[in-house]
């Protein structure tokens, strides 16, 4: 059925994240996995011909769909126009402002993954079950000491639990992408660790990871003028030794929010 809608509207997909899930065991895992309620509304990006579209209609109260192809934005008003169900934005994700939302169930664009995760992580709502490619997705659930831990893990982890619940075979779409997918399950929730400054910790995070195969000691020293602490080679002996020999990859997140945090107080003379 799915496949048949693709032949009804001409739609072959391939270009600009246009990987039309269409294996409907799969769609129906996503939708089952999130778990919608009758009162929910439910965000959906990138929302393409509909297939998941038309799934999280039957649970949710409402269904809001992002989508920027005005030629998908057709399809899915031929197909869906007139339910008071859904609401059809059109627009690029990364210029709209999310309107409120209960939770967020999407096939995500690949090459803007990382943009579209972290502006609906400064919105409120109680779970994300969102498909990404599956290298990215193993990052975002990454722990210290491990080969794909990174500044995504890190910064995820301060927003979120992120557990992968179910990888995705290119067969499962069409046209099939180059890469495997993977589905993540997202709980924001607050920090389990303190920071002062979310902004100067974020800043933080990403300048030494930037320099991920050098110690600690050396990334913060380089980085003096972005973290704004131009006499670092005198305030660096003030911070732990056990934690500046380290390199990126061997510190947990609280070390992270515990550096930066030492770093903001005498940035800011506290």
């Amino acid at each position: 059925m799915v496949r048949d809608i693709l032949r009804k509207y001409g739609i072959r997909g391939g270009n600009h994240d246009q990987h039309f899930l269409v294996d409907e065991h799969m769609l129906d895992r996503i939708v089952n996995a999130a778990d919608i309620q009758p009162d929910e509304v439910i965000l959906e990006i990138g929302a393409g011909i509909g297939n998941l579209t038309e799934r999280l209609m039957v649970h949710a109260k409402k269904v809001i769909a992002i989508e920027r192809d005005p030629a998908l934005v057709d399809v899915l008003m031929n197909r869906f126009g007139g339910t008071e169900k859904l609401e059809i934005i059109h627009a690029d994700v990364l210029d709209v402002d999310f309107p409120k939302f209960d939770k967020v169930v999407s096939n995500l664009p690949y090459s803007i993954s990382s943009e579209i995760t972290f502006r609906l992580l400064k919105h409120e709502f109680s779970l994300g079950i969102l498909m990404y490619q599956y290298e990215f997705a193993e990052r975002m659930v990454a722990r210290a000491n491990s080969g794909d831990y990174s500044r995504l893990s890190v910064n995820t982890h301060y927003f979120a639990d992120a557990s992968i619940i179910m990888k995705v075979p290119r067969g499962a779409f069409s046209p099939p992408p180059e890469v495997l997918s993977a589905v993540v399950k997202l709980v924001p929730r607050p920090s389990t660790f303190k920071v002062l400054d979310e902004k100067y910790f974020l800043e933080f995070v990403t300048a030494v990871f930037g320099q991920r195969r050098k110690k600690m000691r050396n990334s913060i020293i380089r980085n003096k003028q972005l973290l704004g602490i131009p006499d670092m080679r005198e305030f660096i002996n003030e911070l732990p030794e056990e934690m500046l020999g380290k390199r990126p990859e061997n510190l947990e997140p609280a070390e992270f929010a515990y550096l930066a945090n030492l770093l903001y107080r005498h940035k800011q003379g506290i």
